[in-house]
């Protein structure tokens, strides 16, 4: 039996399937959503299902779902735990630059907590790793920002295993964000460190199936339990390991209804090994 609880640095404890706040904004994470309004109602209904864990960044929008989610849900109920990122800057729809200066991080986590309300994140990521800048003084800004009390927990996003233990010479790294789903597992090696050491692994974009062989698995295993696609490929990533930690984004009720009910879904030992060996 898989837990339904992660405790990420020792004392937020979460349910294990959050929520990811990047698709509330506009049209190739840019700007407003169509409509403002909608897109409140949907993280409202996020804590309606019990979810307690919701994952945004600054670059979403820039700043947009920072925005929404404070106007949605502050003040924040009780138990709720909303990390965000830093160190990606946006110039226009779907464009990613990497900054992770020292300055550029400070004046991040700063706008986040203005726009969040917060006098401290929970948890606070570096969004990626800038090969301008020595890793080391990207991840000592996070260090100092928190030796300041702005930020509780530090984690990290797209790093491979060495770019962790550089790091947590530095910062006690709590969460580790890299992309991972059944047709991707080009982080496999992260997934079994962080298992290792009790890190949160938060798989982004985790709904995918991509090759031949996966998508038949999914699909058979999917119809055996009368469930969609999506909620078996989410069960398989809750069963995969207990540090796993996803969150899919949508920005629809339906669909956020759907992907919250995969936490009802559970796969025997065979199913989980079919998806295991089908990419």
């Amino acid at each position: 039996m898989t837990p339904e609880t992660f405790t990420i640095g020792g004392d937020l404890e979460v349910h294990r399937l959050g929520f990811g706040a990047m698709r509330i904004t506009g049209q190739g994470i840019w700007g407003e959503p169509r409509d403002r309004k909608s897109a409140r109602k949907v993280v409202q209904h996020v804590i309606e299902l019990g979810v307690d864990f919701i994952d945004t960044a600054d670059a979403y929008g820039p700043n947009v779902s920072e925005e929404i989610l404070a106007e949605a849900l502050y003040p924040y109920p009780d138990g709720l735990v909303i990390a965000t990122k830093g160190g990606m800057e946006r110039t226009g729809p779907n464009k990613w630059h990497t900054n992770g200066r020292p300055q550029h991080l400070r004046e991040a986590c700063e706008g986040s907590l203005r726009r969040l309300k917060l006098d401290t994140i929970d948890l606070y990521q570096l969004h990626a790793i800038d090969d301008d800048v020595p890793l080391e003084d990207s991840v000592g800004a996070l260090a100092r920002l928190q030796e300041e009390g702005k930020i509780r927990h530090v984690g990290v996003s797209n790093f491979k295993v060495a770019d962790i233990e550089r790091a947590r010479e530095i910062v006690d790294v709590v969460t580790v964000q890299d992309r991972f789903n059944l047709s991707d597992r080009k982080y496999e090696p992260v997934l079994d460190y962080c298992e290792a050491h009790g890190i949160g692994f938060i798989p982004w974009r985790p709904v995918e199936a991509g090759t031949p062989a996966s998508r038949e698995a999914l699909a058979r295993i999917a119809k055996k339990h009368d469930a969609t696609q999506i909620q078996t490929a989410l069960a398989w990533l809750l069963a995969r390991s207990p540090v796993m930690l996803p969150i899919p984004g949508t920005s629809s009720i339906e669909h956020l209804e759907e992907n919250v009910a995969a936490r009802e879904l559970t796969l025997d030992a065979g199913d989980v090994e079919a998806l295991n060996t089908a990419h």
